[in-house]
């Protein structure tokens, strides 16, 4: 499986961005997809994750009031809306595929990554 990221872009704060992420091959419905984000010096965190089916979905408690992941199994792709974006937002916003899951070891395949940045 390949993903591909994009939608990233310099925002103010207050703005909302869609980030997109697009998967290669006939198998995209087996897999959960996690978006996580890694700011410079920091961790890569968690961000949201979506079932296969889109039934299941969980987000970071520091977010969870202005993002909403989904997906679209026929477009092999699955999209992460934020909202009321925040300096702190600012970010490389990485989409992975693999089983459903909090931490990066759950998900067997990366996308390169989308650089969000946010002005405030």
């Amino acid at each position: 499986v390949q993903l591909q990221a994009s939608g990233g872009g310099l925002v103010q704060a207050g703005d909302s961005l869609r980030l997109s992420c697009v998967a290669s091959g006939s198998t995209f419905s087996r897999y959960a997809m996690g978006w996580f984000r890694q700011a410079p010096g920091k961790e890569r965190e968690f961000v949201g994750v979506i079932g296969g089916t889109g039934d299941l979905k969980s987000y970071a408690d520091s977010v969870k009031d202005r993002i909403s992941v989904s997906r679209d199994n026929a477009r092999n792709t699955v999209y992460l809306q934020m909202d009321s974006l925040l300096p702190e937002d600012a970010a490389i916003y990485y989409c992975a595929a693999g089983r459903y899951g909090w931490t990066p070891a759950s998900y067997d395949y990366w996308g390169q990554g989308t650089l969000v940045t946010v002005s405030s």
